[in-house]
Formats: structure tokens, C-alpha cells, sequence
């Protein structure tokens, strides 16, 4: 077991800031090896001979079931054991999977694969979150949840600038045992490679004191327990998770497509809106997620118990107007800057509503509620955003070059569910966060 829980001892702040270094460098290669297939659609699809429909549930629905299936035992072993060693062991897997995906033949080998790189990512951010709100006091958290979240579009922008020069310099090869390889599969083969040191990085780091926890024996709460905290207080973490889950909807419909619909409408090959939306995400993404830890700092320094919860109906509606004109715009400029302007918008929320779940849960239940809130947000965000755009498409408007009006209309419905319930949410998450801080 971890070591023993000291109630109010003072975290660690200054290495804690090294934790959120290391850790977002894992998070980032885990979203490069998430996100890379995004480029690739065309390569993949010529290659295996398959549809937009099986290309969404390749980019989502294979990732996403066992990623959030086994996000809650996982975190049960997070809450009660060493999380740095769960960490470690999760980048190994999925760093390796991501590899063999590069020497998958038809569309089976290459579902199953995904998987398996689910299933590695599912043991990161659960104890991830869980440690920083060990290192951190609640004025702090926001800012350190929103930096490490950024990691999000560090790693999208990576995988995108990266996997587009890829794409445009790796030839087809051929390796002994292996075979004939085309650049798509060699690509998966070289980002799985960089997880391998990554993961020796994390074994290094200290585990965390947990504070405010009680003895490590009596705190730790069975199933029955925990499902019963959550239940008394449902209607708070109800439409935290659901809110929380439309935005991710959004968001994921809209990044996993924009490469696709740019070169379908406009004629980008994929190293040049791979560089552009790659910068986008990386330069924009990673400014927006640390603007809405720092709005929300400020808020909550200024008593506004709720500042995490408005960060996130901030960044929907800021996202929404954008997002629907964007894909309608009939030139390629301006639908640029209107995806950059939804970019900065769609990309403010995550890292508050990481800290709006830790502060409202006690601390042998916080790896497992973070671990319910991906069960939600991924199911709708990785599972569903990219399949709904596909299915929208394909069954709706009927044609791979009205991917446009299907991004549209999914980013005008999810944005808009999100801003009612997260809204709905802000009275009953003050009164959870009261009765909590209150004892």
C-alpha cells in the first residue's frame, strides 16, 4: 500500500509543480497516440477499404468502451494503492498498443488494437487527478488541473503537426516478419515508441501523501458506499457529468472531423491542415485551458464557490456561435479563424471541471468519482462525437462532402445541452461544496 494519510500535513507545492511537468508529458504522448488516426482517415480508409462509419468507431468507439469500463476498478486501485506505479504501468501498455496498431491488417486487428490503447490510458488521469489534489490547496488546484489538462491539446496539436510531416515523408515499407507497410502504419509504429522512456520517467516520481482522508483502513469505502455518496448527492454530480459530457461531445465530434472536412471542402492535403489545425489546437487549446483555470482561480478567490462550473458554461457558449458557422462558411480562410475563435472556446472547460469533481468528493473516493466522470464525458465524447458526425453525414445528409452541415449541426446541439445543465448544475453543486466544507 501507499503511505500512510496525514491529515493536514502542507502538500509539497514546489514538487508538485514537477509532478504536472511529468505528468503532461504522459498525457500529451497519450493524446498524440489518442489522436493520430485523425489524419490518417483517407490513408486508412483507401488502405483497409472501409467506411467513414467504421473510421469513427476506430477513432472513438474502440478507444472509448474499455477506456471508461475500466476506469472505475482502476481507480479503486488508485484510491487505495500506489498510483504512481498504476500510471507507470498504463503508459507502458498503451504506448505498446498504439505500436501495434502499425501492424494491423483489416479492420478487426486494427479495433482491437485501439482497445488496447484505451485500456492503458484508462490508469492515467483517474490517479492523476487524484495525486494533484494531494499536492495542491484548492486556491492552487484550478490552475495546476487546467496546466495539466492543457496536455489535451499539446498532444492533439502534436499529433496532428507531427502526424501530417509524417505522413508527407514516410514511404511505404517493408520489414522482416512483418511485411509490406504503408506510411499510415509506420507512423502508429514510430509515436508508440516515445511512451517507453516516458513511462520510466513516471516511475520515478514520489507518491503523494494523501491528506484528509482519515487511516488509510477506515477511509477507503466500499462500492456500496461510494455509489451511495454519489446517490444521496445526485442531482450535483447528475448534471456535472452529463454537462460536462455534451461539451466533450462537441468538442470531440468537431476535432475528430475538422482535418477531414478541410480537405474534403477545401482541397488541403493533410500535412498542410495537419500544421495549421495542429498549431491551432497546440498554440490556441493550450492558452484557452490555462485562461479558464485562472478565471476560475480568480473567481474562487473572490468567494464564488461555483467558479469551476462557470468556466464550463463560459466555454460552451463561447463555442457555440463559432462552431455552427464555421464548417458554413464558403471560404477557407474565414472558416479558419471561425474553428479558431470555437478552439478557444471549446477548449476552457476541462481542467475546472477535473477540480469542480475533487472538491465536492472526499479523498479515498476522488480517483473513482474522476473515474465516473470519464465513464460519462468519453462514452458521449470519444464513443459518440465522432460517430454522430459520421452518422449525420452519411445517414442524414447523405454524403461524405456534407461532413460541414453534419459538424454543425452536432456542435449547435451538444453546446446547447451544456449550457442548460451545467447552468442547472451551479445551485446544487454551492450547496454539495458547502455541506462538505462545513463537515
Amino acid at each position: 500500500m501507499d503511505q500512510m494519510t496525514q491529515i493536514g500535513q502542507q502538500p509539497d507545492q514546489k514538487y508538485g509543480w514537477y509532478v504536472v511537468f511529468v505528468l503532461i508529458l504522459a498525457y500529451t504522448i497519450s493524446y498524440v497516440d489518442r489522436q493520430i488516426l485523425t489524419l490518417m482517415v483517407e490513408p486508412i480508409k483507401a488502405s483497409l477499404h472501409i467506411s467513414d462509419v467504421q473510421v469513427s468507431l476506430l477513432h472513438g468507439f474502440a478507444f472509448a468502451i474499455f477506456y471508461t469500463l475500466l476506469g472505475v476498478p482502476i481507480a479503486r486501485l488508485a484510491d487505495r494503492y500506489r498510483r504512481v506505479s498504476i500510471i507507470t504501468t498504463g503508459v507502458f501498455v498503451w504506448s505498446a498498443m498504439t505500436a501495434l496498431c502499425g501492424i494491423t491488417r483489416n479492420f478487426t486487428q486494427l479495433f482491437i488494437a485501439r482497445i488496447g490503447v484505451g485500456v492503458g490510458e484508462a490508469a492515467l488521469s483517474p490517479a492523476a487527478y487524484s495525486m494533484l489534489a494531494d499536492y495542491f490547496d484548492k486556491k492552487t488546484l484550478p490552475k495546476a488541473m487546467s496546466v495539466y489538462t492543457g496536455a489535451i491539446y499539446l498532444g492533439a496539436g502534436l499529433a496532428l503537426i507531427a502526424g501530417g510531416a509524417l505522413i508527407g515523408l514516410v514511404p511505404a515499407i517493408e520489414l522482416p516478419m512483418v511485411g509490406h507497410m504503408e506510411p499510415w502504419q509506420t507512423v502508429f509504429l514510430v509515436v508508440g515508441a516515445p511512451g517507453l522512456l516516458i513511462g520510466l520517467l513516471v516511475a520515478t516520481l514520489r507518491e503523494p501523501v494523501r491528506r484528509g482522508a482519515g487511516t488509510e483502513k477506515a477511509a477507503f469505502p466500499s462500492l456500496g458506499e461510494l455509489f451511495a455518496y454519489i446517490a444521496h448527492r445526485g442531482r450535483t454530480y447528475g448534471l456535472l457529468i452529463f454537462g460536462f459530457a455534451a461539451s466533450g461531445l462537441m468538442w470531440n465530434g468537431a476535432t475528430a472531423w475538422i482535418a477531414t472536412f478541410f480537405i474534403r471542402h477545401f482541397g488541403y492535403t493533410a500535412p498542410q491542415i495537419g500544421l495549421i489545425f495542429g498549431v491551432m489546437l497546440l498554440v490556441i487549446g493550450t492558452g484557452s485551458i490555462a485562461v479558464g483555470g485562472w478565471i476560475a482561480s480568480a473567481l474562487r478567490a473572490r468567494g464564488a464557490a461555483d467558479a469551476n462550473v462557470s468556466v464550463g458554461i463560459l466555454s460552451a457558449a463561447l463555442a457555440l456561435p463559432f462552431g455552427v458557422a464555421a464548417p458554413l462558411v464558403h471560404d477557407a480562410s474565414m472558416s479558419l479563424l471561425l474553428f479558431a475563435l470555437f478552439v478557444f472556446g471549446g477548449a476552457m472547460p476541462y481542467g475546472c471541471a477535473a477540480a469542480a469533481f475533487q472538491e465536492i468528493t472526499p479523498n479515498r473516493m476522488r480517483a473513482q468519482v474522476s473515474s465516473i466522470y470519464f465513464l460519462g464525458l468519453n462514452l458521449a465524447g470519444i464513443g459518440l462525437g465522432p460517430t454522430v458526425v459520421a452518422l449525420f453525414t452519411e445517414k442524414l445528409f447523405q454524403g461524405p462532402q456534407a461532413i460541414g452541415s453534419a459538424l454543425s449541426l452536432t456542435i449547435g446541439l451538444s453546446a446547447a445541452l451544456s449550457v442548460l445543465l451545467l447552468s442547472l448544475a451551479r445551485r446544487p453543486y454551492r450547496a454539495t461544496l458547502a455541506a462538505m466544507e462545513n463537515g
